[in-house]
């Protein structure tokens, strides 16, 4: 399921889009596979791939200017499988442990079954033999481009591909200044918002009252601002778009309506106490709202749109 961290990407998409970049956004149906996505399935992968094709549509991104080759497009070819060799001999199996942190899962899960130690493997192979020059992902993909990077020039590459990371957003349930240092990179992938953990997350097409619902009982200390899924709504999403200002509605007993121009002055005002976390929270969501509405209409008026989510939501959802 598409929720707010996956709108961060995907609006990074739209911009290499109109900068002219020839992009290709790889449904990577045998990595899910591998990854256990929706039991191993494949015809549920390749329903949510297209679902995934919609979101991106529904969020204003050009689709049409955008080319989604599969990972059996790529795999049909023996020369794809002579990369993935060839980048076996030349890393390690601790180097490639490493790397499985990709996937979202924690070293000791993901060795449940060995095919999970081809995952880095391919994932480089799709950038080396695709012969992709930037690579756009999450924070949580550095590993598999670094090692990108570290190989092109073992195949005889005068280039090395550029990695393009985006921040990864927190679950709601947040985290405490003191449970992590903002350096604990495996710590802060695994407090990441999931499609796994459907409480501490909020989906683009959620209704309304689901985002009220869901802002209303995120993790939102006094004066918090680090580690505060609320605060990173406003930084990562919000006030990413051009002219965005938060209106928070209050009484005149709490200092009457305000409106917030920029995250510096959000963030400000929240770190000294001056504005309380439900107004914080009331008015987030209330601009979440706006923000997707787009969304809710593509998937309330397109039919296949509307199928293809109802198909995934009857579906358990795996890690």
């Amino acid at each position: 399921m598409f929720h707010l961290g996956w709108a961060i990407w995907a609006w990074k998409v739209q911009d290499l889009v109109l900068a002219d970049f020839d992009m290709y956004v790889l449904e990577a149906t045998w990595h899910a596979k591998i990854n256990d996505k929706f039991g191993g399935d494949m015809e549920t992968i390749h329903t949510c791939a297209r679902y995934v094709e919609h979101c991106l549509q529904s969020l204003g991104v050009d689709i049409g200017k955008i080319h989604f080759p599969k990972a059996e497009d790529l795999m049909d070819d023996l020369d794809y499988w002579a990369t993935v060799m060839n980048i076996g001999k030349n890393v390690t199996l601790a180097r490639v442990k490493r790397a499985m942190s990709i996937m979202g899962r924690k070293v000791d899960e993901a060795e449940a079954d060995y095919s999970k130690t081809l995952y880095p493997c391919i994932q480089v192979a799709d950038i080396i033999y695709s012969g992709f020059k930037v690579c756009l992902g999450g924070t949580d993909q550095r590993r598999a481009h670094v090692l990108a990077r570290e190989l092109a020039p073992k195949f005889g590459l005068d280039w090395k591909p550029v990695a393009i990371h985006t921040p990864l957003l927190i679950g709601l349930e947040g985290l405490s200044r003191m449970e992590v240092d903002a350096e604990d990179e495996d710590a802060l992938m695994d407090a990441k918002m999931s499609k796994s953990k459907p409480q501490t997350a909020i989906f683009i097409h959620d209704t309304p009252q689901e985002i009220r619902e869901k802002i209303g009982s995120a993790f939102c200390p006094p004066k918090q601002v680090d580690f505060n899924p609320v605060i990173e709504v406003n930084r990562l999403l919000l006030f990413s778009r051009g002219g965005f200002k938060l209106h928070v509605e209050r009484k005149e007993k709490f200092g009457g309506p305000v409106d917030f121009t920029s995250f510096e002055e959000l963030k400000s005002a929240y770190a000294s106490g001056n504005l309380h976390p439900l107004d914080l929270k009331q008015a987030t969501a209330e601009a979440l709202i706006d923000l997707l509405k787009n969304v809710r209409k593509h998937f309330e008026k397109n039919s296949e749109a509307r199928d293809l989510l109802k198909t995934l939501k009857r579906i358990t959802v795996t890690r």
